[in-house]
């Protein structure tokens, strides 16, 4: 008698001893936003010259479509409205006006 009310009362004991565990917080989101240059062959593993708002231009590396989601190097802009343009050499190969949102990733498809 005494051992199946010590079963009994020992998992009600252990429910209310609960420890109050800390609750995560999350903090404000940082405000960038990344572009990531793929290509299903011609341009896959060359750099690209690429330029925004006709002001800041960077080198970027150009993964292959298959591999986009796992070695793909992003590049961290601010977000809002760009005008994008990317040139291979001499030749300009993508030109749009974008849209990028905090902490979004966006594929730039060059053909």
């Amino acid at each position: 008698m005494k051992k199946s009310l010590f079963l009994f009362a020992l998992p009600i004991l252990l429910v209310c001893c609960k420890a109050n565990l800390p609750v995560a917080q999350q903090g404000g989101k940082e405000d960038m936003a990344y572009l990531l240059f793929v290509s299903p062959d011609k341009y896959a593993g060359e750099e690209v010259q690429v330029t925004i708002d006709n002001g800041t231009a960077f080198t970027a590396k150009v993964v292959k479509l298959k591999k986009s989601n796992r070695k793909g190097t992003q590049y961290g802009v601010k977000p809002g409205a760009k005008t994008l343009k990317v040139s291979y050499g001499n030749k300009n190969i993508y030109q749009k006006k974008i849209f990028l949102s905090t902490q979004e990733v966006k594929q730039i498809l060059l053909p």
